[in-house]
């Protein structure tokens, strides 16, 4: 394997991976268009779950289910390794009185304020991964770069 290529992540360290984090990126349909949110989440078993309010979100999983969720960052003490997990499957509001129940113990804090009395399960389908070692950033530095450029307008 070449040191600088990406490597595919196992299921296990994707879930690990998932595991680790609480904020991830929700895709999906709005008006025929993809849209992307920043929600927090929680892994239950092999689905993941977030809380949101009336709007969009909720909205758009109500009318077309299938969803995309991806987190990614960096690996590692010293943040040379980044990686993304991508997860792909069906989403359905929780709402069902006794999985209800189980999943307000859950620990998901939204970021933003304000009523989220709706959560959601992704049920995992497809879950795959990647990692990378990070580039050094003078990789890509050029000799324009410090060229002075003209004052916006």
């Amino acid at each position: 394997m070449n040191a600088e290529s990406p490597w595919t992540l196992d299921a296990t360290d994707c879930w690990d991976l998932l595991r680790s984090a609480s904020v991830g990126r929700l895709a999906v349909i709005v008006d025929g268009a993809p849209e992307i949110f920043p929600v927090t989440f929680t892994v239950e078993h092999s689905a993941l779950v977030i809380r949101t309010g009336d709007g969009t979100k909720i909205d758009a999983v109500r009318s077309h289910p299938r969803v995309a969720f991806e987190i990614d960052g960096l690996d590692g003490l010293d943040g040379q390794t980044a990686f993304s997990v991508v997860v792909k499957g069906d989403a359905k509001e929780i709402k069902a009185p006794d999985e209800l129940r189980d999943t307000v113990s859950l620990d998901v804090s939204p970021l933003q304020a304000g009523t989220k009395n709706h959560f959601v399960r992704i049920l995992a389908e497809e879950v795959t991964g990647r990692s990378f070692p990070v580039t050094d950033p003078a990789t890509w530095k050029s000799a324009l770069r410090d060229v002075a450029r003209a004052p916006h307008e």
